[in-house]
């Protein structure tokens, strides 16, 4: 297994005999080309990778969008485009989207709902998977859960930034039916899923992994 980050002492306690790490930005071209040549033969792909922007929609700057664009979809379409024809057959991609991509809940996040869904790269992850799909012939899913890039981001520092991240979970899971976000190990068992031969029927579907929060 390689898992990359950005984020290398995140990665510290992964790596191990089962499991090679790289700290490096797959915002760089030529890192996701030496990802993709360690990836030759491998048999999953999952794009988590991603930021959160939190900051009013009228105040988002040209580079502020970019950066999460080029985090949040160009790096993901990228990596399974050179990745996903290097697996083997039956090999399986998850890429990790979110709610943000049907819902209006918030318009401090709108370059990140972007991201998720919008047309210029192909409707982004949302849109990604089904036409990934039909054209790799390879398992692809989508689905959604509260991970690390949920509590911090770019232009989002500072002791006011964090209580208001803490003020807008506690009113996004007064909207979730469940009461809650969801636990990593719970998103870990989805994921695992959607890899495993359980799954082997199902490809290019967008799982709503939400708490009921979006049923469509």
């Amino acid at each position: 297994m390689l898992a990359v980050d950005v984020n290398g002492v995140g990665l510290a306690e992964l790596k191990g005999e089962h499991c090679r790490t790289l700290a490096a930005d797959l915002t760089d071209p030529a890192v996701r080309a030496k990802v993709a040549d360690w990836a030759e033969g491998g048999d999953y792909l999952v794009n988590s990778a991603g930021i959160v922007m939190i900051k009013p929609i009228f105040e988002l700057t040209v580079e502020d969008w970019r950066r999460v664009q080029t985090i949040n979809a160009e790096a993901t379409f990228f990596l399974c485009q050179k990745i996903g024809p290097r697996l083997r057959p039956g090999g399986a991609i998850v890429n990790l989207s979110s709610s943000s991509a049907k819902l209006a809940t918030t318009i401090e996040v709108a370059a990140y709902a972007a991201s998720k869904d919008h047309d210029p790269l192909d409707h982004a992850l949302l849109r990604l998977c089904p036409r990934l799909a039909s054209g790799a012939g390879q398992r692809d899913s989508a689905g959604h859960c509260r991970y690390a890039h949920a509590r911090g981001g770019a232009g989002d520092r500072g002791a006011d930034a964090r209580r208001h991240r803490r003020r807008m979970a506690a009113a996004r899971n007064k909207l979730v039916p469940l009461g809650r976000g969801a636990a990593p190990d719970e998103c870990a068992a989805l994921i695992w899923f959607l890899l495993s031969d359980e799954s082997a029927y199902m490809t290019g579907q967008a799982i709503n992994f939400t708490g009921g929060l979006v049923n469509w």
